[in-house]
Order: structure tokens, then sequence, then C-alpha cells
């Protein structure tokens, strides 16, 4: 554990704390569960909720809830006013210095951690010998029965240094209060003075092959196979509909696989700062992302994650030099993750 005063502001990836919804998020509570369970997460650090609430303390957190207070759930220009609103809020926000330190110590243990591309955090491409890193959002208020957040708040990927890191940081705080997010809480009637969000802080996996899989059909609900969908490179440009992906369906029986490759002309890769998009080579637009074997091994990864959650799931996923690596997991919400778990 990585505390302050006794304050828990951030926690190691797989300490037991990090599991409590209130004191890390939807996001950070799986990934922690996931850690524990020896699955292949990139090793990390969560920022946690007690962090976001020191920095917002006080007048911070009073303009936010007043900005809060106006909102129509059916007028979404007030959702815009208020966003605007908060925004100058955490444009102009401190981050205290306890809480600045803690992410700091937690950002100095990646270096000797063993990171996504199989070398030290030291060895990573970096600033100052600082490995660079995935930045993610975890609210409270995510993913809960019934209701689905993805995607409201935001992300930072290859963010590296210290002072980048703690600017990211920031920015996932203030993603928790975009138009969207807002609204949607509003429609839902979750309290704008009980929501809060942690921060996820891991290797980031400069992935080979990255995509999605659901243990079961999100369409019709059969789970005799898993789906798996997949493209070259990052993950956001399958996650942002920017690419049509590869698609497997790898039977849980035999586990045979059934591959429609698409042709693939962008992937996202990281760049000097952050990502871009590039064109695929010409010689691997048509070839398929996945070996049989690579598919057959996150299909039977997804089925370990089913059976943690006792349900079924959705699951981000990346391969680097042939090693996969999972970024995300949560349960498949709406009639299709409904249902008793098949054991096979």
């Amino acid at each position: 554990m990585i505390t302050d005063v006794g304050q828990p502001f951030a926690l190691d990836l797989a300490d037991p704390a990090a599991v409590r919804l209130e004191t890390t998020g939807g996001k950070c509570s799986s990934l922690a569960r996931l850690a524990a369970a020896g699955l292949p997460v990139p090793g990390g650090f969560h920022v946690t909720t007690d962090a976001y609430r020191a920095a917002v303390t006080g007048a911070p957190q009073r303009a936010i809830v007043a900005a809060a207070r106006n909102v129509d759930p059916n007028r979404p220009e007030t959702h815009e006013a208020a966003a605007a609103r908060i925004t100058e809020v955490f444009a102009a926000l401190e981050i205290p210095a306890a809480v600045a330190d803690a992410v700091r110590a937690g950002y100095s243990a990646l270096r000797t951690m063993r990171g996504a591309s199989g070398a030290s955090g030291a060895g990573d491409a970096s600033e100052a010998g600082y490995p660079a890193v995935a930045v993610r959002s975890s609210a409270t208020a995510e993913d809960l029965p019934g209701m689905s957040f993805a995607g409201q708040q935001d992300s930072f990927l290859n963010v590296r240094g210290e002072d980048a890191l703690l600017r990211a940081v920031r920015d996932c705080w203030a993603s928790l209060w975009t138009a969207r997010a807002i609204g949607y809480r509003a429609r839902h009637r979750i309290p704008a003075d009980e929501v809060t969000l942690a921060v996820v802080v891991q290797h980031l996996v400069d992935a080979d092959t990255a995509g999605i899989l659901f243990t079961v059909d999100p369409m019709t609900g059969s789970r005799d196979r898993v789906l798996i969908n997949a493209a070259w490179g990052l993950g956001e440009a399958v996650v942002g509909g920017q690419v049509t992906p590869d698609t497997f369906l790898v039977a849980r029986v035999g586990r045979a696989v059934d591959a429609t490759v698409s042709t693939k002309e962008v992937r996202t890769v990281r760049a000097d700062d952050g990502t871009r998009n590039e064109p695929v080579p010409a010689e691997l637009q048509d070839e398929p992302s996945l070996t049989d074997a690579q598919a057959a091994g996150l299909a039977a990864l997804g089925v370990r994650i089913e059976e943690l959650y006792g349900a079924a799931t959705d699951v981000e996923w990346a391969v680097h030099d042939g090693s996969p690596f999972i970024l995300q997991a949560r349960p498949v919400t709406g009639l299709a993750g409904q249902g008793a778990v098949t054991n096979v």
C-alpha cells in the first residue's frame, strides 16, 4: 500500500483494499480482482477516490455541486452549461502535495516492475527513465446493475513523465463531469455529491494486436462460443469503430476456431506524445490479426474471467510478442448477460 499519513491516496494493483467499489471504482476494482487471481494484467497502481476527494474538498466541490444542481435531465443545454462551469473548476485545480507525492511514489515503483513489453519499466520508452503508462478513469457509479457507464470517462495512453502523469490524473477527474456523464447520471437520479472517481495507472502494452472478447454472444445470448474481435495495433481503433476487426468464434468445447478476416486499413500506435492512427502495411491488411492458437488462448482466459465473476463478461485485451494481457473486464449488461454460466 502507498499511503500518506494513513490516507490511502494510492494502492498497489492487487491490494485487497482495491476491490472495494467505494475506494477504487468499477474499473479499478475489477482489475484488482483480476490481478489477485493471477490473470495477466499489466502492472500498475490505483489512485483512490480519497485522492479525488482530497483534491476537490472545499470550494471546488461546492462549485461542482452547485453547477450540477441546475441540471434538468431532459434539457441537454443544462448538461453542457454545467460541464463548462466544472471544466473551469478543474482547470484551476491544484493537486494537493500529499496526493501528488503518492502518485509519484506509485509511478516510481513501476520503474523496477516488469512491464508489458517483458522488460523492466526502466527499459521502456520513457522520459527520464520512467515507463510509458496508460491512465484510465474508474468511477464509483460505473457498470452497475441495469446501467452501463462505459466510455463516459476519459483514458490517456502513452503518458510519460511525472508532470504528464499528474495532468492525466487531473484530466481523468475532470472527465467525471462531461455533459454526457452529467446527463446520464441526472436521468438515473444519481446525486452529484455522491459520485467520485479513481484512476488506474498501468504499464502501457505496446500491442501488436488488440481487441474485445465476449464470453456470450451479445446479440443472441448464446454461450456455446466465445466471440473475439481483433485488429492490429492498440485497441482504440477497435473500441472507437475506426476499423472493421477480424472476428474469431472459439468453441468452448474442443476450442475449434471459426475466423472471419476483414481488410484492416488503420491501426492505432504509440507516438512521441500519446497515440496516432496510421495505415496498416499493405501486406498485413488482409492477414488474420490472431493465430488460431492465440484466439483459443484468449478464449480460455475469457472463460477463466467469467468463472471468477460468475457472469458472462466483456473483456478488453492486447497481445505483445505473443503474450496476452487483460486490460479490462466487466459483466455483460442487458439480456445477453442474463442467465446462469454454463460450465463446459
